[in-house]
């Protein structure tokens, strides 16, 4: 695990993809091949470093630009498309995002088009300065990938739209969407945070291996990339064809339950077997066959084994706690229905927020007397205590498991070095070369990046100046919108940002895993805040939501490295899209409110549009910028949520300690904060999905890794990819074509298999 901010990785090999060995491992480890044979099986892939370097191309070609206007007209009018894309998902019962490879699979073909069809001479050559490139590819995607997320600012104002009617003016909501989305560029205020989030081998970013996999599958030349091609023809083709069924004749498809069949009229087998439909039930053993679903979150092809493994013992945990809280009536849960992210009173209606506030949207204490405290559904307070648990445990987890990979983080903090820094330091910084300095022995650097070293850096006074400008355009705007949020508290939201994002970062970047802190600030804000809940979404929206941004940014130059796309070129599309994405986020958010206002207030929405997410980011505001004291403090109904932290801090130990005097117990396999946080999976959403995720999961992290090597190293993540583009483009056509995105939905005409009339599995509707 030594791993400094020169991206080194000693203990690694970095052979290139042609290496044909025999399969072997370590005796013992869980993930030792077993099958033993003469034949040139490769080496399985065992660490970061050898999946880096044979799974994706190490090679680089500085002869190519991405600075083309191809590459511009593409970027732009699919950052256009994808941030429309992505504030439709939004809305969706599940939580989907826009693909990064759905937006590289329809910019390859809009660039091959334009390369084919428009003549390279004259005029025109601007237009097509030769063969469409990977570099042009890759500075397409980190664009519209920046813009293909639902600003989580659009979250504050849909929720003020829909439970406050109020309506700010474009200018504010536009400025707040721009300073809330740049903020999360503070991650690299430091080059050092690259040497340590970025660089290193160790930080692999699993979840954009599938992409890269399908890069060098479209501009590898050779009989082996042309074979791997069509493969990826064939997988798409068949994946796109297919989910027109799942997704719309056929929607039973999405959670097939025997159960629910068995028994369509239990609420308990509801309850626990049903999961097609959004907050139905937890999906024990219901299989799913809609693409979409499986992959929702996390490509389960790609995830690490070690971090599939600790999300399946969360998951199970996660079935266990939800039925013993809800059947042993702890917080009164009966009262309430199973799987909810609103606030309820007591008798199990919807509580109405706006009874308990003044005229400045503060809580009132003679109105709460009154209308009484509000509850939680019992899974959403598990939910909120797991995600509690996991986010402290990642803190104990990495300074326990990783320090040698973090340690850069805090090494600096001396005189010597803040020294040097005001020496050196030169405040015209549009002078600023970006040139790196090469180490001496580049032997042990990660591939990829010292192939990087070539090109000049983006340097740091540019993202200072991001950071200056987001925070004073920040600073107007939290008084222009009466936010009720002071400058001291805007502050603070930042500086738990910075410091939350080394840790975040990190275990986003080993396990593809990221965990939530909004429920670490949401409960900072409520005691700094209390009775401000218009306060509390703000804070939680310039922190949380700066961490969130800084894992989107980190991920996309990531790829950047992986395709050896120059800095300057990465940072440049992450600025454009993230600016075009924040635009059509708000224009689509009102759109979908004026035309789905009533279904985005209901419970349960509909298997087409539903308004959980804000839903639930309102009753945390309320509950916790408003009622933090009544609920969450010491002796009130909600008290172990907060003390929460204090058991994540400690769950890591026992795992260490076992390893240091057992190490044969192999306790260094498991992810203490993924186990923590999955204890609440599934508390929303469509979750029949989750045993074919795990089935799809340890059949490729592990009987195809360690039984066919060679297979997984050329097709695993090829197949991913084309899995999800495949699936993300029909998903695209029938949400505008049949699904009410465009405005009037037509659902597939009711048979056994499509009941429009309740759940798709056909279990009771509750």
């Amino acid at each position: 695990m030594n791993m400094i901010p020169g991206a080194t990785d000693k203990n690694s090999n970095s052979n290139s993809f042609d290496v044909k060995e025999k399969s072997y491992c370590v005796k013992g480890d869980i993930e030792t091949s077993t099958e033993e044979d003469d034949t040139n099986e490769i080496v399985v892939l065992q660490n970061e470093r050898e999946i880096a370097t044979r799974v994706i191309s190490v090679d680089d070609d500085p002869s190519l630009s991405p600075w083309t206007f191809r590459a511009f007209f593409i970027g732009l009018g699919l950052s256009a498309f994808g941030g429309s894309l992505a504030q439709i998902y939004y809305f969706k019962p599940q939580t989907i995002g826009v693909s990064s490879l759905f937006l590289a699979i329809i910019s390859y073909v809009i660039g091959i088009a334009m390369e084919s069809f428009i003549p390279r001479r004259g005029v025109f050559r601007c237009l097509n300065p030769g063969p469409f490139n990977k570099k042009e590819n890759a500075f397409i995607v980190i664009m519209s990938s920046a813009a293909a997320n639902s600003a989580l600012a659009t979250e504050v104002l849909a929720v003020q739209r829909l439970y406050y009617n109020i309506t700010p003016n474009a200018g504010s909501s536009i400025f707040l969407l721009f300073s809330s989305q740049l903020l999360g560029y503070t991650w690299n205020l430091d080059s050092r945070r690259s040497g340590i989030l970025l660089y290193p081998s160790k930080m692999l970013y699993p979840g954009v291996l599938p992409l890269l996999s399908m890069f060098d599958a479209f501009y590898r030349d050779g009989i082996e990339a042309r074979r791997r091609l069509k493969v990826f023809y064939f997988v798409f083709t068949a994946i796109f064809v297919w989910e027109i069924f799942p997704e719309w004749m056929f929607p039973l498809l999405t959670g097939l339950s025997i159960f629910c069949l068995a028994a369509p009229n239990n609420a308990t087998v509801t309850r626990v077997f049903g999961g097609s439909n959004g907050n139905e039930g937890l999906g024990l053993l219901s299989i799913c066959f809609d693409w979409q679903y499986i992959s929702g979150g996390f490509n389960p092809m790609a995830i690490p084994l070690k971090a599939q493994l600790s999300g399946f013992i969360g998951y199970l945990l996660c079935m266990i706690v939800f039925v013993a809280v809800f059947y042993n009536n702890i917080w009164k849960s009966q009262n309430f229905p199973f799987l909810a992210q609103l606030l309820f009173y007591e008798n199990g209606t919807i509580y109405n927020q706006t009874l308990i506030m003044n005229s400045n949207y503060e809580v009132d204490p003679a109105l709460v007397a009154e209308q009484g405290l509000p509850f939680y559904a019992g899974t959403w307070i598990v939910y909120i205590l797991s995600t509690n648990l996991g986010l402290a445990a990642t803190f104990t987890h990495l300074l326990l498991w990783n320090k040698d990979d973090l340690r850069e983080a805090w090494t600096w903090m001396n005189m010597d070095t803040l020294r040097s820094w005001r020496a050196n330091f030169d405040w015209k910084f549009w002078k600023h070369s970006g040139k790196r300095e090469v180490p001496a022995n580049t032997e042990d650097l990660d591939p990829h990046y010292r192939e990087m070293l070539k090109y000049p850096d983006a340097p740091n006074s540019w993202y200072l100046l991001t950071f200056v400008l987001s925070f004073v355009v920040g600073l107007v705007v939290i008084y222009k919108t009466n936010s009720t949020l002071p400058w001291w508290g805007f502050s603070i939201a930042i500086f738990l940002a910075v410091v939350c994002i080394l840790f975040c970062g990190a275990l986003y970047a080993i396990t593809g895993f990221v965990p939530s802190i909004q429920p670490l600030v949401q409960m900072i804000a409520g005691y700094l805040h209390n009775g401000r809940p218009m306060a509390n979404m703000f804070f939680v929206l310039y922190s949380y939501n700066t961490v969130a941004q800084a894992m989107l940014l980190l991920r996309d130059l990531k790829i950047a490295q992986y395709a050896k796309l120059p800095p300057r070129a990465a940072f440049t599309a992450q600025i454009i899209g993230t600016l075009l994405g924040a635009v059509l986020n708000y224009v689509l958010m009102n759109s979908i409110i004026d035309s789905q206002r009533e279904i985005l207030l209901s419970v349960e929405g509909t298997n087409i549009w539903s308004g959980q997410q804000p839903q639930s980011y309102n009753s945390q505001a309320i509950a916790w910028g408003g009622l933090a004291h009544e609920l969450f403090s010491s002796g009130q109904r909600y008290q172990w949520i907060p003390l929460s932290y204090l058991i994540g801090l400690v769950a890591p130990l026992p795992f260490w300690i076992i390893h240091r005097y057992w190490p044969r117990l192999r306790m260094d396999y498991y992810y203490t904060p993924i186990i923590c946080a999955m204890i609440g999976w599934l508390c929303v959403g469509i979750n029949s999905s989750a045993l074919s995720y795990f089935t799809v999961a340890f059949l490729c992290q592990w009987w195809l890794r360690t039984r066919y090597p060679r297979w997984f190293m050329k097709y695993n993540y090829l197949v991913g990819a084309a899995l999800d583009g495949g699936t993300q483009v029909m998903v695209f056509i029938l949400s505008f074509a049949v699904q009410g995105a465009a405005g009037e939905s037509h659902l597939f005409p009711k048979w056994w298999g499509a009941n429009q009339g309740g759940n798709y599995d056909r279990c009771l509707s509750l």
